[in-house]
């Protein structure tokens, strides 16, 4: 067969053996991170190349390249689905792709990686410049959008967190009310600075937000356009507004400046002028045509809406006060602290004196957003990362004095859940303090005010404030209940104990290797009797020659694994018996087979085999949390394999179970296979070390050996399955 004519040095490349590097990393950073190293490190082996791969997972970088490393290499494969620095590749072909690439089509990423773009020198690179993601373009910007979204969020929340505190503490404990200023601090008071600094942290907050999403999209040539086209999104005094865009026109700053700067970087210039490309030309351009773009056509028009909006509310002071409690709510508690929040506070505040009922109305409501989210971090932990649990009660503090920016990084990373759950109880709190009168003599809200003497009606302004509260906190949990968290903040926590990660992010394998052997089956055996019941009937695959009878008994007594114990009427090993996994998994929590054919009739299956460990308290609340966890995005990686999971305080300790499936149980993988291999973990809320994240991420990688999962489909036996997982270290 002929082929195309290529210069002799690419000849010369082909026929070599190449010096390959790849960076691996997905969102949780466990199981897809080593599952895709293992199998893009076997691909290169078997087509005769050399192989390096640094893993980004969760116990941190491990194998990292060197620059030894980076000099000699002929290519890098940066398979990620989360932002990895691509700065140190300068002058090197780098194909980028998602982590389940790396382990769907290994061989593939190798062929691809020879014809790879050559990242420019300087510049560390955008998403594009190594390679588009393999795969539909709808998925591709979904992905980018997104972590860039939660990119800008993660960097944002310090200042959120910072600047809200100090601002708080500083009018709680140098503040005095004022008839016609609000809470006032005296210039010569020891308090003032600490409130500048405070208003600085919150002045900074939105163009970080707006810097860090553009940083995402397009890298370092991004961030100044980012950061500038935020500060001017919340400066209204640019195009005539009262009040900034806030964050949410910083979000839209943000994926302009990225995308801009995508664009200018395709743009073909002469070679001479690309080293000054990514250092002068594309920030001063884009930063010049984002903020005239801004001031000129987005900006005015923002600013006549909100004028007239203001009037318009104006024209409802003689209508119903619940209804009128009811609109300033929904419009404080929106984009909290953005123009339809001020265009609300600035109305009742320029009535304080006049109409105090109308800023009773708006201080009820002020609180709202940061209180319900911060509530809801407490009544349903397993929904948050480590990370936004602390934000939820830096939200509290900040609504106790009236800050409503307490809950933007919440609805910067889950708009659909949180703005509607905020909405519908700020409604709440301002009809309420409608209907009851409230007042409040200063411009501001909170119950800071009521503390200090500025409301009347006390009593009802707080009940007004509590039930708005509740609303929005019991919304925020049922929203995410039914749809999944959503959004989640990624990769600061150990959100996932196994694989997947936020949005849906799953490892797929080649269909055609499936997970182990073809099914055996004898007619008529029967499934080993579970702890409490009679054996049923089953058709389960058996071993040709199996030393284990049909209808043999509780695993637990299994095939004689040294130390096991096997008495008469136990059902499962003693605590002394062989344990693996670094003593997570024990004859106790190993299930030979299960008959469940569907995911959450395994899952329960599995939570009640992990309670036989002693390490479960509660196997509702560990059901419930996988259940959730899978809402998430389902944990079948592929290849005849799911690792389920959760972190939970309704176990004590770390606990790994494992059980097999005769037909395959729909998991929802990538590659459509039915999962055989069935692996449950569960880790305590508590911080639990590192050691079963290591344990994760050598049982990632073993179970990409088609052998090892050949053997565990064939052991004969609990005890056999355990000498099989031994293997894994």
């Amino acid at each position: 067969m002929s082929s195309p004519a290529v210069p002799p040095t690419e000849k010369r490349t082909e026929d070599r053996r190449l010096k390959l590097l790849a960076v691996t990393a997905c969102p949780a950073g466990i199981a897809h991170t080593y599952m895709a190293a293992e199998k893009l490190s076997r691909a290169a082996e078997a087509l005769g190349h050399s192989m390096k791969v640094e893993t980004q997972g969760s116990i941190g970088a491990e194998n990292v390249l060197t620059d030894d490393d980076l000099r000699e290499a002929d290519g890098i494969i940066v398979a990620a689905d989360k932002e990895v620095d691509r700065s140190r590749f300068a002058g090197k072909r780098v194909l980028v792709v998602g982590v389940a690439e790396g382990i769907r089509h290994p061989e593939e990423l190798i062929e691809r990686v020879r014809t790879a773009p050559v990242v420019p020198g300087g510049d560390g690179g955008g998403p594009e410049d190594a390679g588009a993601v393999a795969g539909g373009a709808g998925g591709r910007d979904r992905g980018v959008s997104y972590k860039a979204l939660m990119n800008g969020v993660s960097y944002m929340i310090p200042f959120v967190v910072v600047g809200g505190l100090l601002i708080a503490l500083s009018l709680a404990l140098g503040g005095s009310p004022q008839a016609d200023g609000g809470l006032v601090i005296p210039d010569d008071s020891f308090w003032k600075p600490v409130n500048d600094i405070g208003v600085i942290g919150f002045t900074l907050m939105i163009p970080i937000l707006s810097a860090y999403i553009a940083y995402a999209i397009g890298d370092r040539p991004a961030l100044v356009p980012g950061m500038i086209g935020g500060w001017i999104a919340n400066t209204g005094a640019l195009y005539d507004s009262e009040s900034g865009a806030g964050f949410i026109g910083a979000i839209v700053t943000g994926f302009l400046a990225g995308y801009l700067v995508r664009w200018i970087k395709k743009l073909p210039v002469p070679k001479f002028a690309r080293p000054i490309m990514p250092i002068i030309v594309i920030p001063v351009v884009a930063t010049t045509v984002l903020g005239l773009f801004f001031i000129h056509v987005i900006g005015r028009p923002i600013s006549w809406v909100f004028e007239h909006l203001t009037g318009w509310l104006s024209g409802l002071t003689g209508s119903s006060a619940a209804l009128l409690g009811i609109l300033l709510g929904l419009m404080i508690a929106f984009d909290m602290g953005g123009p339809v929040n001020k265009t609300a506070f600035l109305f009742g505040a320029g009535l304080v004196s006049k109409n105090p009922e109308i800023m009773g109305m708006c201080a009820a409501a002020i609180p709202v957003p940061p209180l319900g989210q911060g509530l809801a971090t407490l009544v349903r932990r397993r929904f948050y990362d480590e990370q936004e649990r602390e934000t939820g009660l830096a939200a509290l503090f900040m609504g106790f004095f009236g800050i409503t920016e307490g809950a933007i990084p919440f609805a910067a990373a889950r708009p659909a859940r949180v703005i509607p759950a905020n909405m519908a109880g700020g409604a709440v709190a301002g009809a309420v303090a409608g209907l009851a009168a409230v007042t409040d003599s200063v411009p501001h809200g909170g119950p800071i005010v009521a503390v200090l003497g500025a409301v009347g009606g006390v009593g009802m302004f707080f009940l007004a404030i509590l039930l708005g509260t509740v609303v929005t906190a019991a919304v925020t949990v049922g929203l995410m209940s039914v749809g999944g968290r959503g959004g989640a903040v990624p990769g600061r926590a150990l959100a996932a104990a196994g694989a997947g990660g936020a949005a849906g992010t799953t490892a797929g394998a080649n269909a055609g290797a499936s997970a182990g052997a073809p099914s055996r089956r004898e007619a008529g055996a029967r499934e080993p009797a579970r702890t409490g019941g009679a054996p049923r009937e089953a058709a389960v695959p058996r071993q040709t020659g199996s030393a284990e009878p049909a209808g043999s008994t509780e695993p637990g007594a299994g095939a004689g694994a040294p130390g096991e114990s096997s008495g008469p009427g136990e059902g499962a090993a003693s605590p002394g018996g062989r344990r693996v996994l670094s003593g997570h998994l024990d004859a106790r929590t190993v299930r030979e087979w299960i008959t469940a054919d569907g995911k959450e009739a395994a899952i329960r299956e599995l939570t009640g085999l992990l309670a036989a460990s002693g390490r479960v308290t509660d196997e509702e609340a560990l059901t419930a949390a996988v259940l959730a966890r899978e809402a998430q995005g389902g944990t079948g990686l592929g290849e005849g394999i799911a690792v389920p999971h959760a972190k939970t305080d309704a176990v004590t300790a770390p606990v790994v179970g494992f059980t097999r499936s005769a037909d395959g149980v729909d998991w929802g993988a990538p590659d459509g296979t039915g999962a055989r291999l069935i692996f449950m973990i569960a880790v305590p809320e508590a911080a639990a070390g590192d050691e079963h994240l290591r344990i994760l991420a050598l049982l990632s990688r073993k179970l990409m050996d088609p052998g090892f999962r050949e053997r565990l489909l064939e052991a004969s036996g609990p005890g056999e399955i355990l000498r099989v997982l031994a293997e894994v270290g």
